[in-house]
Order: structure tokens, then sequence, then C-alpha cells
């Protein structure tokens, strides 16, 4: 057994030394990308109308806040359970963008759908969020974006709603 491992140990420093290791190397690794990619593409696809319609709402958001000349720090960050939709900073204010999406207003406006429930989730998520900085922001805020219209419809109807509420008395920030 010894002697099969000392030429194992041999024949792996000859495929080292010609480089044949590292082109293997790689060649895997450019087919592992190819094939999480396609897995990826894959699973956008089969996702459910509903969940595509959000995602395609999200796009459609950071367009929106990008022409306001805002940089998006974040999309779809996870806390934990939480997920904050978009992370963007507007100068000194660091906003925290929950983003609603609906085909039309038949049953109301999309922010109404931010209830007490939602508000709590992205406060806690905010305070998660906050406690990972290194630098503290001079000022944050929560915003609601919402669209409304179809990625088939054309241009959706968008309208932003500054400072939307505000971090739940359950949280504090100390600075």
């Amino acid at each position: 057994m010894g002697g099969e491992d000392a030429a194992r140990r041999v024949a792996c420093q000859r495929a080292a030394d010609s480089g044949v290791a590292v082109r293997a190397r790689l060649g895997y690794e450019k087919r592992m990308w190819s094939w999480l990619t396609s897995l990826w593409q894959r699973r956008a696809d089969a996702l459910p109308e509903h969940l595509r319609t959000g995602l395609w709402g999200e796009e459609q958001a950071e367009r929106f806040l990008k022409k306001l000349g805002w940089r998006i720090l974040g999309r779809r960050v996870r806390l934990g359970r939480d997920e904050l939709d978009l992370v963007a900073r507007a100068g000194e204010v660091l906003v925290f963008v929950e983003v609603k999406t609906r085909g039309g207003e038949e049953f109301g406006r999309p922010a109404a759908a931010v209830d007490r429930g939602k508000r709590h989730s992205l406060s806690r998520a905010a305070v998660h969020y906050l406690q990972k900085l290194r630098e503290r922001p001079a000022f944050f805020r929560f915003d609601v974006v919402e669209v409304i219209g179809t990625a088939e419809a054309g241009a959706p109807r968008i309208r932003h709603i500054e400072n939307a509420f505000t971090l739940n008395k359950r949280y504090r920030i100390w600075w």
C-alpha cells in the first residue's frame, strides 16, 4: 500500500509540473460555472408568474431609483428569515426600499400590502443590516416603491413613497 501512495504522489507531482492538473482544474471550473448558469436560468424560467412579476417590478424600481441618481448597494438582501428588496444610498441617507408590484389597482394600492407585520420584519432586517455595517450612516429611512403594470403591458406606472414608515418601536439604534 505504501508503494501505491508514493507512486500516486509522484504521478501527481509530474502532472502538476507539466500544468496538466491546472488545465484540468480550469476546465472543471468552466464546466461547473456553465452548469450553474444554465440551472439558474432554468430556475428563473420555472418561477410562478407572480414571482416573475415581483422580480420584474424590482428591476423596474431599481432602474427608476438609478435615474434619480441613487446608488444601489444591495438587491434582495437576505438577513436571517427577512429580506430587503433594495438597499440604496441617496446622498447621506441609507434607504431601505420595499417594492410592491401589482398588475392593476383593482384591489387597492400596492403600498397597502405593507402592513404592521411587514413593517416589523423590515425593521428587524434593517437593524441587522445596520449592525453589520462598518461605518454608520448619518440617516436612514424606509421607502416604498409601487410598480403598477406587467412586463407584457409595456412601461409601468411607478410611484415612490419616501419615508413611508418609521423604525418599529421595538427596535432601537444606539448611536
